[in-house]
Order: structure tokens, then sequence, then C-alpha cells
């Protein structure tokens, strides 16, 4: 049986009757949007509601799914300790979600719960389907740090075990958009925040779901986003799947964005099979990128094959052009998986005897040396992005006013204290963001009184 609808939702509190009376009414077509997903819920007669929230556990590398028979919460935090919810839940799809995730080798599983306590993610849905309908069991599932692609494999396992135990069953992704689209309250305006709303609407309206895949985190990051790990864990659900979206609500009052969509579904549909056709295009991208890297690179990624195929240190190797064998110089190499730092380990000045060598060595640093990261495996090797930057000599200089983030590098000191960020990195757009990160690697308290020494430096980067 496969999956009978899905629904995106957002989760307010406040859109709970006695937590916030007086600021209800601000987001009456939320409401009204809600009740219509209720209704339709209802109608569908689910056995089982999957719910994925990302207030529920959440870990870095694994998507938690509760376990256990049944659960409770109330809304008692927020003020209406007479809203109180419980959820029963089915444990044998529970288990057979877990079966199918080890089977595809997707990082999910009970383990590690940590309360079991129903989150306000979960309850805030659960109030509008129970208004109507209350004659099913239900799956609590949490989002996790992994990349995009991991979340929609994920999705894929969900709907592999309700294909395998015949279920009833009904999809709700719970989550907000952008939380940075006004300065109000504890939320900032950001010119992001708008831009993802804008973005995330027009794709679920669309039902689009690769797009979302080849979102760039760190933008999601900037803007503040809450669901869309769960939104694409929805839509794993969903591939190869015929849709038909419908659109019931956006809105934005207190600065967080809400949206509600229902889709529902039409059959099969073999030209929907997004992840297949992201992983395609991704392997094709990062094939062409391998054999356009220039002779800097190829070298960096010389470096870390031999050690893990040839299982020795590599030799500097003949043919190399005169500048990396005459020049020395700090290097820093840098490696990047999914979009994500992977490793970076580099030198200021140049400690080898040129530049060729200085990048084999903080090539193999980088891969097996950073103790942010586990050492790099093999199998990564085909979706290691790897850059490398060549340092022109520090020097100082006396204001921030001589800073560029895009075009410059910084060294801030204080003593023995010190720390480094390169230029025109992702996320570092104004001269204060890289002062700030640059003191925190270093540190440094970011106080006027104690003071700090600043050099900047440019390099080349080659990718």
């Amino acid at each position: 049986m496969p999956i009978l609808g899905s629904f995106v939702v957002p989760h307010p509190p406040l859109i709970i009757p006695g937590v916030a009376e007086e600021e209800r009414a601000k987001i009456a077509r939320t409401v009204e949007a809600y009740e219509k997903a209720g209704q339709r819920i209802a109608a569908l007669e689910p056995e089982v509601v999957l719910i994925i929230s990302p207030h529920s556990i959440m870990y870095y590398d694994y998507i938690h799914i509760s376990p256990g028979g049944e659960a409770e919460g109330s809304f008692a935090e927020y003020g209406a300790p007479q809203e109180k919810y419980r959820a029963e839940y089915d444990t044998e799809l529970v288990e057979a979600i877990c079966e199918v995730a080890e089977e595809m080798n997707v990082s999910a599983g009970t383990k590690g719960e940590r309360s079991s306590l129903l989150d306000h993610g979960t309850m805030i849905p659960m109030h509008f389907i129970n208004k109507y309908y209350t004659d099913y069991k239900m799956v609590r599932i949490g989002i996790a740090g992994l990349p995009f692609k991991e979340h929609y494999a994920f999705g894929m396992c969900i709907k592999e075990a309700v294909e395998r135990t015949g279920r009833r069953a009904v999809v709700v992704a719970s989550g907000d958009l952008s939380h940075y689209l006004k300065d109000m309250g504890q939320y900032h305006y950001v010119p992001q925040g708008p831009e993802f709303d804008a973005r995330v609407t027009m794709d679920l309206a669309a039902a689009d779901f690769k797009k979302f895949l080849y979102y760039d985190e760190n933008f999601c990051d900037a803007a503040g986003e809450c669901g869309l790990r769960g939104f694409i864990i929805m839509a794993g659900t969903l591939d190869r799947t015929a849709v038909k979206p419908e659109f019931l609500s956006y809105e934005g009052p207190f600065g967080v964005g809400y949206s509600v969509f229902a889709y529902e579904v039409l059959g099969e549909d073999e030209d929907r099979n997004f992840l297949e056709q992201y992983l395609d295009e991704e392997n094709e991208r990062l094939a062409e990128k391998r054999r356009l890297e220039d002779e800097y690179v190829k070298l960096a990624r010389k470096s870390i094959e031999s050690i893990l195929i040839n299982k020795k240190l590599l030799e500097r190797p003949e043919g190399l052009p005169e500048e990396m064998l005459s020049e020395r110089a700090g290097v820093f190499v840098s490696l990047h998986k999914n979009g994500r730092l992977r490793g970076c380990i580099g030198t200021i000045k140049g400690q080898e005897k040129c530049v060729a060598d200085e990048i084999i060595v903080n090539a193999m640093a980088a891969a097996f040396g950073d103790d942010r990261f586990d050492a790099v495996k093999e199998h990564e090797l085909e979706e290691l992005e790897i850059s490398v930057d060549v340092l022109s000599p520090p020097e100082d200089i006396e204001s921030a006013d001589l800073l560029d983030p895009k075009k410059y590098g910084v060294i801030v000191s204080r003593g023995a204290a010190q720390g480094l960020l390169l230029p025109n990195l992702e996320g570092i757009e104004t001269v204060e963001q890289q002062l700030t990160v640059a003191l925190q690697k270093a540190g440094i308290p970011k106080r006027t009184e104690y003071g700090f020494h600043i050099k900047r430096f440019e390099v080349v980067r080659h990718e």
C-alpha cells in the first residue's frame, strides 16, 4: 500500500488555544489552512500518521525514530497545561523502517532517545488531526545534521517500509520556514530569509522536490530555516510517485514563515526518481571538475590517494610547473564533501623545500590529521572537492578598515594566541564577521580593552 497523502505544516505554539489567544488571530490564514489539512487527513482514514518534527530528538549523523509503545506531552511550558496529547506508536512499522534503513545503509533508528515527551512540532499537527480523526497510530521522526540527500534516502526507506507492512499511511512534515523575515522579538531580518521562503514555497507548490537537493546549506543556515530537512524526508516518501500539489497558505506576520501544503497521491511516476537523477548529475559534475583540476589540486589529490590506495607517502612527481618547485610559500589545502568542509590544514609560511612539497604534506594533513573530522576513507575520494590556496607573505595593518573579506585573508593574534581565516569564504560577507570568526578560532575575547594585532594576506586559489 503506497503513501495515501502528504502534508507540509508549520508549528507555532501560539496556534494552540490557551497559549496566546490575542496573537492567534494574526495567523488566521494558517489556522484555516491547518483545519483543511486536518479534514483532508481524516478523509483519507489512515491507519498510521508519520509526523516528522525538527524538535524531536536530533543528532548530527543519525535520524532518530521514537521507540516504545506510546508517548505523551502537553503545552504546559507555553502556559496551556490543559492541552494534553497522547500518541500510540506503530511499533511494527517502526521496526520495518529500521530494517529498511539498515538494508539501504541509511543512518537511522531508535537508539539514543533522551526524552520520550512529545515535542510541540509533533503535538501541533496532532491537535488539528485529532479534531477530525483519532483512529490512528503514529510514528514520530526527527531530523539530523546529515546531508540533504541522506534525508531524501531515509524518506525512501519509509516508503518501502509502508509498502512492506501494507499500512494506510499519511506523512506530515512539521516545520517552519525562515525565522529571519523581520526585526521582531527574538529574531532579526536577513535578506536570505524572504529569499528562502520564496524559493521553498515555489518549489513546494510545484512539487519540484529535486531542487531541494541542490539547496546550498550555508544559504539555508543563514536564512534560519527550520523545516527543510523534514520536507525532504517527506519528498523521499513520494519518490517515483505522481502527486497533485495544493497550496493552502503562507504568511509570516511574526517574522517566521508558516506554510501549509497538501499532496494528493495519483499513482506511480518513474520519472520522479529525484535522488537517482541528482546522484547521476552530481557524479557527472564531480567527474568533470576532477578532469579540469590544475596541477596544484591534482598534486593534493594524489597525496591523499597515495596514502589510501598505495599505503605510502607520495614522492614528489616529475614534470611539475617550475613555480611549484622554485618557490616557497604558505599553503592551505581544503577538502569539501556534499558542500561541507571535510578537512582543512595549512601553513602561514612555507615549511617545506617548495610549494609542491607543502601541498603534499598539507593535503595529507587535511585528509588524515584535522582533529575536527574523522580520517578520509577511500570510498570518499570521488566525492571530495579539493582547493589549494597559496598564500602571499602576511603584512601588518594598522586598521580593520584595510581588510576586505573577499580579497584578503586575516590573521589575528595576541601573545601566543593566533587565528587565521582564508578570504572569500561562504557565509563571511563583512569585515566584522571575518574578525569575529578569526578571534573565535584564536580564543581571543572580542573586547576592545584586550586589543589584538591584525595581519592580512592574499591567496591564489586553485580548485
